[in-house]
């Protein structure tokens, strides 16, 4: 459901005192991308007011993007890819000013790959509500404050209805394929339901057709550690005299959702029992590896992402139910005709493979019939962003019908 260093893809099995130490510093107040900060690669398109469902209005709306590749003369080569929760437009190339990490999906776009920018145009945004480049919360309003804990309320609906003005403005009437992973899958199922006849083909990874009570619950702990931050200040944080923003709430937040990004498996044959040092934690003195692990990544969170974006975002995930409104699930993916990949992870254990085959169960255009594809891989939900090799032949077989 993350990425960006990704959920996805650690560099290291056992993060050393010295690289955690290098992170113990403080932290900017928002690790979020802010006017006057570098550019890199990003372009804006501003798509005016934004009416919510919740009946509020978002003036002046920006939407940062990225793309990949060029748009043909007939305009029928574009490629919408949705990010994830913590992931952005920056789905290639190296970091640098304006862009913290790597290219999230580096091994699946670019030239010869299986979204090849040779011959597509990969349209990436960053989502509505998002904090690298797009209006959030940590954006100014109307009166030139940061509209902070102020910020409307969106559901996936209300991401997606931006989405589409953002493709207008570009002058993009339809898509190729639409592709989204995990928060992402979201929004292409609701792309798919909300704008149809404006993609041919759709690619629902890793995500479900309605978030689960089990699945609200497992957020609320990660939205309750940042709201329970002392510097949280009710979101009101930016301007902090001291220069504190809410940052063990954040990477409270963010390592609890590593545990679900992985496997119990894969995390227990990674790091056993074993210890980050010579002091045993026995003694009080010492770590197990897997707490360096969870440490070293939630402090380093906090230098990309911004708190109020965080609970926006994840907000927005808890209202996703395609059914709504629709009479049920099945009523409404039952209108989903066009080419589908519903691609699942068996060890997924934060969005199971029970969502995916219900989706692929009732969406006519499934690749695969009534049972999703799958990916078999000891990195649970993070495996497609990791197992590229899989994950890019099947998307390769989608572009093909």
């Amino acid at each position: 459901m993350d990425w960006q260093t990704p959920e996805d893809s650690f560099p290291t099995d056992f993060i050393t005192d010295a690289q955690l130490r290098a992170l113990m510093g403080r932290p900017p107040i928002s690790g979020g991308w802010r006017d006057g900060d570098p550019v890199g690669q990003r372009q804006f398109a501003a798509i005016g007011t934004l009416a919510t469902e919740a009946g509020q209005e978002i003036p002046n709306v920006r939407i940062a993007y990225e793309t990949f590749g060029e748009l043909n003369a007939a305009r029928d080569n574009a490629i919408l890819v949705f990010h994830a929760l913590t992931g952005d437009s920056h789905l290639m190339g190296a970091a640098g000013p304006g862009h913290p990490t790597d290219g999230w999906w580096s091994e699946i776009v670019g030239p010869g790959r299986p979204l090849d920018t040779e011959k597509y145009c990969i349209v990436a945004p960053n989502v509505l509500g998002g904090c690298q480049g797009s209006t959030g919360p940590g954006s100014l309003d109307p009166e030139h404050r940061e509209w902070g804990g102020r910020f409307p309320f969106l559901t996936i609906r209300d991401q997606v209805a931006a989405a589409a003005r953002f493709a207008d403005s570009i002058g993009i009437e339809e898509f190729h394929t639409v592709i989204g992973g995990s928060m992402g899958g979201m929004h292409a199922l609701e792309w798919a339901l909300t704008q149809p006849g404006r993609a041919h083909r759709l690619a629902v990874i890793a995500a479900p057709p309605v978030t689960t009570a089990d699945q609200i619950g497992l957020n609320l702990v990660q939205l309750e550690a940042i709201r329970s931050d002392p510097a949280y200040h009710g979101g009101d944080y930016y301007d902090a005299p001291d220069g504190v923003g809410p940052h063990h709430g954040l990477a409270t937040a963010r390592r609890l959702a590593l545990l679900n990004y992985r496997s119990n498996t894969e995390l227990d044959e990674r790091f056993g029992r074993a210890w980050q040092s010579a002091v045993s934690p026995l003694g009080g003195g010492g770590r197990f590896a897997v707490e360096s692990y969870l440490d070293f990544h939630g402090n380093k969170f906090t230098r990309r992402f911004d708190a109020n974006s965080y609970l926006t975002l994840v907000q927005a995930m808890n209202s996703h139910d395609v059914g709504r409104g629709r009479g049920g699930v099945r009523a409404a993916l039952s209108t989903i005709e066009i080419p589908t990949l519903v691609l699942g992870i068996p060890s997924d254990r934060l969005f199971t493979l029970e969502g995916q085959d219900e989706i692929a169960r009732h969406t006519p255009g499934s690749l695969d019939g009534p049972q999703a594809t799958r990916i078999d891989s000891p990195f649970g939900h993070d495996a497609f962003l990791i197992e590229f090799e899989r994950v890019g032949t099947e998307l390769t077989r989608l572009l093909c019908q």
